[in-house]
Order: structure tokens, then sequence, then C-alpha cells
């Protein structure tokens, strides 16, 4: 079971004291979206809009980090790259599917780009060669690919 890190922990008892209480067992993990800050900032400020509501990570890469994949009900601290907390978020889908079958539908939910499944997967092919490098893979159509459907639970009260 992971546990919140130290620096997230007045964050998330502010978060499970709106529930009256959250099991800590539901804690799934604190991350940053993207690989660079400008990247993160971009897809934070989605998520905080509401525009991108579902994100798509290589199975490989949760495998390299020892990290088992999400799954509905988890939830999760999104951060600045720099660690600072945003918001939680509960999955609420996640589904493992080859790169070269995620749809359409999908990659709308993401709300990057423009939205559509090309832009999709022009932008998460250049993103999963990167993920792939790090964890000593190979960049393929047919890899597999958690497509995680989450909504926004939290955020800290005065937040727009």
């Amino acid at each position: 079971m992971a546990a919140v890190p130290p620096s997230l922990a007045p964050f998330w008892q502010r978060f499970a004291a709106t529930r009256g209480g959250v099991d800590p067992a539901r804690f799934h993990e604190a991350f940053a979206f993207g690989d660079s800050e400008p990247l993160a900032r971009e897809l934070a400020t989605l998520v905080l809009d509401g525009a991108k509501r579902a994100t798509a990570g290589s199975v490989w890469s949760f495998e390299h980090r020892g990290l088992r994949l999400p799954a509905p009900g988890d939830l999760s601290i999104v951060t600045t790259w720099g660690g600072e907390p945003l918001c939680v978020i509960e999955t609420i889908e996640a589904v493992v599917r080859s790169f070269d079958e995620v749809t359409a539908d999908f990659a709308a939910a993401e709300g990057e780009g423009d939205g559509s499944l090309a832009s999709w997967r022009e932008g998460h092919r250049r993103y999963f060669t990167r993920e792939c490098e790090r964890s000593g893979r190979t960049f393929s159509e047919d890899m597999p690919v958690l497509c995680e459907r989450f909504e926004v639970v939290y955020r800290e009260p005065g937040d727009a």
C-alpha cells in the first residue's frame, strides 16, 4: 500500500476531513502530469479547468517504477512539477489497451490538442517514445497503454 508523502499529508488530511474520513488504502500516488515542467503545467490546467478527464500511461512505466496500475476508486494527488498539491482525483475507469486500439472517445476525454484521435496519437507517440526509453523499452503501436478516466473530487476551498 502506498503512503501519502509527508509533505502532502496536510493537504490529504484537509481532503479527508471534507469526506468525514477516507480509507488510506484508497491512496494510489502523488504525481505531476507529463515529463517536463511546461507539460505538467499545461496538463494540470486542463484538469483544473475540467477539460481533461482522462489520462494514458505506458503499462511498462508503471512496472518500471514498481507501481501497481490504478483501479476504480483509487485516489491520487495531482501536483505541480515542484510537488505542490493541486487536487485529488478519483479513478473512475482503468482499462489496458494497445496504443493502436485507443478510441476517439478516450482521446477526446484526455482534452489535449484538438481533441481528435489523430492529434492524440501524434502527441502520445512522442510522449510514449520518451517514456519507453526511460524504462528500457521501445515504443510500438501494440504496446500496452493504461487508459484511465478520472474525476476531480477535491480542490482547496477558494481555488477557482
